[in-house]
């Protein structure tokens, strides 16, 4: 997938932008009242992470509260049940029965969400989430997930470079660099830039960090300690990069076998609040990694504003500290 066609919608997300704020078996026969439905929810984050403990397992038992027990999602985390490439189509599958997923991870499968990823559009996990929520309810992207019940949209903060053996300060200092990239649009922009993409799921960018496979990776700052980047990174280049559209599916059948008052549970515990509350959650931690980071010694570095990289951060500047 190349850069170019994405930004022939940009201009719609930016529109979507002026209403989001930058701060911080299913089928056939109902089930019975008294039935308890287990529904398997799949993601690839660890299960210290701060998403799972203060999001998805949260999100789990309320669900469960909220259905008098009628209702229990069990969750499994560092991509135990499924991929973390392959998350939505086990959900489509009906392998599992909720998952979450990086778009970029499936290449040319979501398009236009994949606008979301564009720099310059967002500086905030909170913003960029609000913007696909918003893209998603009013009809824009809808048709990407028709084959899946979609819950919630969201996304993590800016991806900042992140690299081993030297600081990346202009884009030509990637040249000959052997970078992860989250998906095919930031590997087009490494790409042009001189650099070798590597396109690897988060969960595997440690050992190949540890193998020489890759010099560095584009990767939030929230997440840099989720998955212990941080300890084998020395250099850093503060800038948003780019930043990741993530969704929360369920199963269309398993969704649509329920009974009404179970379809409300699930609905009542979907959509823009959850974005939302990803969101304030993300930026905080974000906030806290970045400041840790300085408290370190490992100073960021504020080379976002070498006019070299102009063409990238057209839109905005990083706000807080570089």
């Amino acid at each position: 997938m190349k850069l170019t066609p994405l930004f022939l919608i940009g201009a719609l997300a930016a529109v979507n932008l002026l209403g989001c704020s930058n701060q911080s078996d299913s089928g056939s026969e109902a089930v019975s009242s008294q039935e308890t439905t287990v529904l398997r929810f799949s993601h690839f984050y660890p299960a210290t992470s701060d998403i799972n403990e203060q999001i998805f397992e949260p999100w789990a038992k309320k669900i469960e509260a909220d259905s008098d027990g009628r209702l229990k999602v069990e969750v499994y985390p560092s991509a135990t049940l499924s991929k973390a490439d392959t998350a939505y189509e086990s959900a489509v599958k009906g392998t599992i029965d909720i998952g979450s997923q990086v778009q970029g991870y499936t290449s040319g499968r979501f398009p236009l969400s994949q606008i979301a990823e564009l720099p310059g559009l967002s500086n905030s996990s909170t913003q960029t989430g609000c913007m696909l929520q918003t893209l998603y309810e009013n009809g824009t992207i809808s048709s990407e997930y028709e084959d899946s019940h979609l819950l919630f949209m969201f996304s993590t903060g800016p991806g900042t470079l992140h690299s081993t053996n030297k600081l990346i300060k202009t884009p030509e200092d990637m040249k000959g660099m052997r970078i992860r990239r989250p998906s095919a649009v930031a590997g087009d922009i490494i790409e042009s830039m001189g650099g070798s993409p590597v396109g690897l799921p988060a969960n595997d960018i440690y050992t190949s960090l540890q193998r020489g496979v890759v010099d560095g990776l584009s990767f939030p700052w929230e997440a840099m300690a989720t998955f212990k980047l941080d300890e084998l990174t020395k250099y850093h280049t503060n800038m948003p990069f780019y930043s990741s559209a993530l969704m929360v599916t369920m199963n269309k059948d398993k969704y649509e076998g329920l009974p009404e008052d179970l379809k409300q549970v699930i609905d009542n515990n979907s959509g823009m609040a959850l974005s939302k509350k990803v969101g304030a959650m993300w930026d905080k931690t974000y906030s806290i990694q970045l400041q840790a980071a300085i408290d370190n010694d490992i100073q960021p570095s504020g080379v976002w504003l070498h006019p070299a990289w102009q063409f990238l951060l057209y839109i905005r500047r990083l706000r807080g500290p570089a």
